[in-house]
Formats: C-alpha cells, structure tokens, sequence
C-alpha cells in the first residue's frame, strides 16, 4: 500500500471522480462505525474536521446508551464532535468497486481525544518514540465461519449454527480446497485492500481460519487489524456466510484469539530485544518489557478480554492462557518467547481475544511494556518449561468480567498507562457490559455477540 500525503489524495480523488467515498472510526469495543460521503463534503473534511455524533462513545455494540457515562450522554445533548480523517489509510475497497477509503479519529477532538481507541494508541506510539523506540506489531486472528446468514440465524434463534466445515482439521489442505473460491478470495481481497497476509490456514475446530497480518509498525498494524475483522464479515457475507470473532462461541470447541506480536527497533530498525550475548537472547531491554507486561496484565485486562464472553476462552487445555506466565517458545503461557533470529526475535501476547479491539489490545501491550522499561522491573517470574496447565504457583487470571474490570478501576498502574479520562470512560463501559449479561436468557452471548463483535 502507497502512503499518500494531503496533497496527493486530493488530486488522487480529483482524478478519480468518484462521486463519494467511504470513511470510518472505531469505537471503544472495536466495531467500525462509518459513513458514505460526497466528494466534495470528503475533500473540505479533509482541509478541516467532519462532524460525528459524540453517540459512538456513549453507546455499546448494540446502540444501547450506556446510563454511566460522563463522556456522552443524555445530559450532554449527543453533540457533534469533530474527526479527523487520515490521508496516509487510503485504500480502495476491491469487493465495492474500488470504492476509496479511509479511517478516522478524535486526535484533534477536544471532548473525544481521550476515550478514542486510535487516538490513545498513538499517544502511546508517541511515547515509545521519545523514549528512541519504534514499535513494530502485528495480529493475528482465529474465527469461525459459518453456512448462516444473519437472517437464517435470528430465524433458528442462533440454534446449533452450521459451520462450514465439520471436525477438527488444523491446518487441512483438504478444508482449504473445498472452499477454494472463499479461501483465496479473502488472502487476494484482502492484500488488494491494503492488508496483507504472512499467512491464511484452517485451525483447530469446525470451520475456523486463522490469518497472520504482516508485521509492520504498530499504528498501520492496528489499522490493519481492525480493518481485517470487518473485511473479513463482508467478503463471507458475499458467499452467504458469516464470520463469528467471538472468543468462544461453543463451549466444546476453542476459542477464537487475537495474538499480538511485538518488538522494538531503534532509528536504524535494529532489534533492540536481541543479545546474542545474554541468556536465550534476550536483552535487557526486553527483560524489562517482559516483565512489565507481567507486571501489568493483572492491572488492565479488560483491554484485552472486554466481553462476558472473552472469559469463557481461558480455560486449561483450550490453547489460552489462564494464568500471568512467560516461556520460551511455549504455547500454554500468557506470553510467548520467540526467539530466533535477530529479525524475527520478538514477544507474542497470547492473553487477547479475536473479540477484543485491536487498537486498545496493541496499545496496552506496548504501553505496560514501557512501563517495565522505565522502572527497570526485575524478570522474577520463572520462565514455564513444559505445561503451564499444570502449574498451580502461577497467579490466575480474574474468571469474569466483573473482577477483571474491579481491579482495573482500583488499579493506580492502569491511570498512569492510560490517563484518568480514559480509565474511568472504559471501566464505566465494562460496568454497563456486565450489567447488561443475562445468562438466563438462551442464546444470550450468541445473539449479543455472535456478528458484530
């Protein structure tokens, strides 16, 4: 993907003559909330701001007004707040006719800077790059695909949903080919859409895929992740599917993460978590950011579990993580070692699931990871060899929403990470989250979460 300044995309959409253009923000769960504008209303955005209902962030996924929040809400009057769309996420969308797009924040906005998910990930960005740092990331996600659409399943009232293949088959050739025109649809489509894939293959459960972003610096990277989920419900949606980022949409299958991929480089793009001269190559820098990120995890995990249904996902045997953890190269703890080559050498955080946000998810990891570094925090927690299962010394993680959220609103680490403006909007949505559960109600996560999550 080109990155285009002002100036480019200005003559760039002048010479298209399009007759409007698409552009979109998240909110605080992830979900992209968007609008098809004129051209001509486009390009004096662009030279200004763009009003947008300060609603985005005083409801939940399913329109319903939080009653707790002090960002937007009733007493407010639901004003305008103002976004700034950002030139450099020009894409073209393939499945639309090439239709431009664009994202949006509330960097500039002075009512919505501080709860705006892509706003507070590149507050943080900014303060790893004073430090001389340049974070690089990626995601990758799991979902489940289903032989459902959205009407079909409100039908059957989410009963027993067909998936697309049967059995567990991870990493099936077989599954692949039998959904060819699908599978190579959404590698093709999306690289075309400015997202690129290291990698698309089926994974452990009935018709689940799982797609590895490239890794490149963390705001295109976040921009990337949040795209892919919506992209990927709209080209299913085109083959009469529908794609479920649910963290566990079924009790007896696993979940669905969203694992982050993470490492530091300085101005010359060296690896600052490599020394080849330390133990498993580790330098102390990383050491640092490792056990910061196991220093905070307790403090902020919301961030990356932000449903009633995120903590159904960490349970022993299920490929999640259940306890704060680290090992080298070990799949059953919180955080991942990779260690090998100095490019390639970096953490992966496998705690978030695919329903989190992947702005707040990247933006949490790397600021609890400067967290260590700045207090120069000791790696006392032993590293996993083996089954981290079976270790009943670790600390486990809360098992609901409901305390996850407690300690994070008592939590004084999670303020200095992020700023009381967003800690308090954030755990007031959590609140209304929680209180908004019905687990006597059938299909109550299903119907909640099942699509748009």
């Amino acid at each position: 993907m080109v990155i285009m300044n002002k100036e480019e995309i200005i003559q760039l959409i002048r010479e298209l003559e399009v007759k409007n253009i698409k552009f979109a923000v998240t909110d605080i769960d992830g979900i992209l909330r968007g609008k098809l504008i004129s051209t001509d209303k486009f390009l004096k955005a662009l030279n200004d701001q763009i009003g947008f209902c300060n609603v985005i962030f005083g409801w939940d996924m399913n329109d319903a007004v939080y009653d707790n929040s002090e960002v937007s809400g009733w007493h407010t009057g639901y004003p305008d707040s103002f976004a700034t769309i950002d030139p450099s996420t020009f894409r073209k969308i393939p499945w639309e006719n090439d239709k431009p797009f664009f994202l949006a924040d509330f960097s500039e906005s002075a009512d919505l800077k501080d709860v705006c998910p892509r706003s507070l990930l590149k507050k943080i960005k900014k303060e790893a790059n004073d430090l001389g740092f340049s974070p690089k990331f990626s995601a990758e996600f799991e979902w489940f695909n289903f032989d459902e659409t959205m009407h079909s399943l409100k039908e059957k009232e989410y009963l027993d949903p067909t998936t697309l293949t049967p059995g567990m088959f991870g990493y099936s050739v077989l599954r692949a080919s039998q959904n060819s025109d699908y599978f190579n649809d959404l590698f093709d489509l999306l690289y075309t859409f400015g997202i690129p894939l290291e990698g698309l293959h089926t994974e452990t459960g009935d018709g689940v895929f799982e797609a590895a972003i490239t890794y490149d610096e963390i705001l295109e990277s976040a921009d990337r992740a949040a795209l892919l989920k919506t992209s990927v419900k709209e080209i299913a949606s085109q083959y009469d599917l529908t794609a479920s980022f649910m963290a566990k949409w079924n009790s007896e299958l696993p979940g669905c993460s969203q694992h982050i991929h993470q490492s530091l480089v300085d101005e010359s793009g060296h690896n600052l978590f490599f020394d080849e001269s330390k133990d498993h190559n580790m330098s102390d820098l990383f050491e640092f950011y490792l056990a910061g990120q196991l220093h905070c995890l307790p403090h902020i995990l919301p961030m990356f579990a932000p449903t009633v249904n995120s903590y159904k996902r960490y349970v022993e045997g299920s490929w999640a993580a259940t306890s704060v953890s680290w090992g080298i190269d070990n799949r059953t703890v919180a955080l991942r070692v990779i260690k090998r080559e100095i490019d390639s050498m970096r953490l992966e955080n496998r705690v978030p699931g695919a329903d989190a946000n992947p702005y707040l998810t990247m933006a949490a990891s790397l600021a609890s990871g400067l967290y260590g570094i700045r207090h120069k925090l000791k790696l006392d927690i032993a590293p996993t060899k083996g089954n981290e299962y079976e270790n009943k010394n670790s600390e486990p993680l809360p098992e609901n929403l409901h305390k996850a959220t407690k300690a994070m609103k008592e939590s004084t680490i999670a303020k200095e990470l992020f700023g009381e403006t967003f800690v308090d909007h954030f755990v007031r949505t959590r609140e209304w989250e929680w209180r908004q559960y019905k687990p006597n109600q059938k299909n109550w996560e299903l119907k909640r979460y099942f699509e748009i999550i």
